[in-house]
């Protein structure tokens, strides 16, 4: 068993990892959800409405903008909303940096970021997500919106009710919140890095949603919002830096849609050459006008040499063999041609989301699994 202090220290790394940067702090310690780039969210009970919720704390200054200016959007041209979180409302929280403004969300979780060992996750649970996934896609792209970051942490299972337990009962489902107090900066009162909260397997429902607008835009606005997902969730073309379309949210579905049903993404950072050397290989050159557009300055002039085919075409297979060798040959070979109508390198040229939710290969996997 540790001593005492190696305890103390394995605390501070496990907080100090997941935590956000103390600079962003002006919080009490409480149940915290997650973080982005430009919020904190947490766990909260609506006294009013005798209902948990997630508040999503936005940095001071002009961060949340879009996302506020999307969800009204959303709630207004989205058809069906269903499988999307959308805001229930907004306040102002004040804090030593000025005005933080807060957007209350329902309380749902966990992402599918949240689960490490994905195989603990039934396949029938992991498909049934997929096919609202792509649903909840669908009803974004019918009203003109593209989100512009379906990625693991916007991706999340619905979360079992803990309206009626007490905060100690709360407790004792999620665990209290793992905090480390931060002594070392100079603070207005006193604060804490907080680790996420755990939510346990037999707290997730089976219902899926898509959240987070704040990259999104409507197709018919000239302004788009700057920033991506990570590069292993990223078409190519917006990795060459060319305007969004519904094309590249379909690509990062079928990332995710490889990563619930293989655990991982087809195209990793972690491979030689990263990501887009990755894709090279796989699916052969970029288009010979995309040359000098990349968002890394050097990229090698064979990348966009369509003389040459690609030097691993049936990658993508055999790494589904080598990942679910239990599955049945048929079924792979469903996922694998899916993969490949989506996974092409001209945005054009891939389905829509209606047209992927009725393939035959997709319905084929859908089917298997009742979804």
């Amino acid at each position: 068993m540790p001593s005492i202090p190696e305890r103390r220290l394995t605390l501070e790394i496990d907080v100090e990892i997941e935590a956000e940067s103390f600079e962003v702090y002006d919080e009490d310690a409480a149940i915290r959800l997650g973080h982005g780039g430009g919020a904190t969210v947490w766990m909260a009970h609506d006294l009013e409405e005798k209902r948990d919720v997630a508040i999503k704390v936005m940095k001071t200054g002009s961060w949340g903008e879009n996302e506020i200016r999307m969800q009204t959007q959303v709630l207004k041209d989205v058809q069906d909303d269903a499988r999307l979180v959308t805001c229930l409302t907004t306040f102002f929280l004040s804090g030593s940096h000025g005005q933080h403004q807060v957007l209350v969300f329902p309380l749902v979780g966990p992402s599918i970021q949240s689960f490490v060992l994905m195989d603990r996750i039934p396949m029938k649970s992991r498909m049934s997500a997929a096919g609202q996934l792509l649903e909840a896609l669908e009803s974004l792209h019918d009203a003109g919106i593209v989100h512009r970051d379906v990625s693991p942490g916007n991706c999340m299972w619905g979360v079992a009710s803990l309206n009626n337990l007490t905060r100690s009962a709360k407790y004792q489902a999620l665990g209290r919140p793992l905090k480390l107090g931060i002594p070392w900066v100079n603070l207005w009162k006193r604060g804490d890095l907080v680790r996420p909260a755990k939510f346990p397997e037999q707290l997730r429902t089976e219902d899926f949603f898509l959240g987070d607008f704040g990259l999104a835009k409507r197709l018919s606005d000239p302004e788009t919002e700057r920033g991506q997902p990570p590069d292993q969730l990223c078409s190519p073309e917006r990795l060459h830096q060319k305007d969004p379309s519904p094309a590249c949210d379909i690509w990062s579905y079928m990332v995710i849609f490889a990563m619930l049903y293989q655990e991982i993404e087809p195209f990793s950072a972690a491979h030689e050459g990263g990501v887009l050397a990755a894709m090279v290989r796989s699916l052969g050159a970029f288009p010979e006008e995309w040359k000098g557009s990349c968002k890394y300055r050097e990229c090698p002039g064979s990348w966009y040499d369509h003389t040459l085919q690609p030097e691993q075409p049936c990658e993508l297979e055999s790494e589904l063999v080598r990942l679910r060798p239990d599955a049945d040959p048929s079924e792979r070979e469903n996922v694998h041609k899916l993969m490949h109508k989506v996974f092409i390198i001209r945005p054009e040229k891939r389905p829509t989301a209606t047209e992927l939710l009725r393939d035959p290969d997709f319905r084929a996997i859908m089917d298997r699994y009742d979804s």
